[in-house]
């Protein structure tokens, strides 16, 4: 059995009206803000997170909260299975405060004592089945569960070329790709499963340090643009160089939940391992005002985190 394996999460609260003021300090007209609500929204879903993570991962070590000097009302901050980092810990001061979670993605690593093993999630993904070690790591190496995407990607390379809108997320794939196919020679036509990713820390570290140079042009991307790196350029860094094994991810292993759907019920019916309730600019309140009923009943149980 993998034995040390730690769970970090970032996380936010986008009513809290301090973060509000530092938000709106930096946004600026080139922001969608229907878009932005979506992406820093909290509709509880970190409670039931670690509500599933209890049920079904009790093996995990420690769990990492990564947020802007925040703390969820419901966290038992006694209970020493569970820390809240704060961005000032990890990341530079020079390029805080940040609202783009790709520009935290590239910090992780620097938490303290995270294990070499861990997983990374965001709030909105829930664990829905027992799940051992080795559904994340084989051969004590991260198992990168993708979608294989090959229309996906070439359409988004034709609609670059002519100059057609492609949102800042897919972009931020695109190169991501492109960088792995500069350095190493092979264009992975994949893209996120859009859920919980596995990674060995120092091999994050390595890809942080290879693309320092393509990194550090990104890093005062307060909020998501054009020439950001999505965080698939660590998965392919792994499988690049043997360092992890490429599994096309099933409906049965990880879903992908849209909150403006009609029937989440209906979806979750499929029984998928991991899911993702997905905020997006698409999302009404009225559909947001279903989540906790629909997660309360799935995960009933107060962990051993909440007060």
């Amino acid at each position: 059995m993998q034995k040390n394996i730690d769970l970090v999460y970032l996380w936010v609260e986008g009513s809290d009206s301090e973060w509000l003021k530092k938000k709106n300090t930096f946004l600026d007209q080139n922001v969608n803000i229907n878009n932005v609500k979506g992406r820093y929204q909290n509709n509880n879903e970190l409670k039931y997170s670690l509500r599933s993570v209890s049920k079904h991962l009790p093996w995990i070590r420690k769990i990492f909260i990564v947020t802007d000097n925040q703390i969820p009302d419901f966290i038992d901050t006694n209970n020493t299975k569970i820390t809240i980092v704060d961005h000032s810990e990890i990341m530079p001061k020079e390029i805080l405060p940040t609202f783009n979670s790709s520009i935290i993605d590239y910090f992780i690593h620097n938490i303290p004592d995270l294990s070499e093993r861990f997983i990374f999630s965001n709030d909105d993904c829930f664990v829905n089945a027992d799940l051992s070690p080795t559904f994340f790591f084989k051969d004590g190496l991260p198992i990168c569960r993708m979608i294989p995407s090959h229309k996906f990607i070439n359409k988004l390379r034709i609609d670059k070329f002519l100059n057609r809108y492609v949102g800042t997320y897919h972009l931020g794939i695109l190169r991501a790709l492109k960088l792995i196919k500069k350095k190493y020679g092979v264009f992975y036509k994949i893209r996120p499963h859009h859920n919980i990713d596995a990674y060995l820390k120092s091999d994050y570290k390595k890809t942080a340090d290879i693309f320092s140079n393509q990194i550090q042009k990104t890093l005062l991307n307060r909020f998501r643009k054009k020439n950001d790196i999505q965080r698939i350029l660590f998965d392919c860094y792994a499988l690049a160089n043997k360092r992890a094994h490429l599994e096309y991810v099933t409906h049965k292993e990880s879903g992908l939940i849209q909150l403006n759907d009609s029937n989440f019920q209906e979806y979750i019916s499929n029984s998928p391992k991991l899911f993702c309730l997905n905020d997006t600019e698409f999302t009404t309140e009225k559909d947001r005002e279903k989540v906790v009923p629909f997660l309360e009943k799935l995960f009933p149980i107060k962990s051993e985190f909440e007060i």
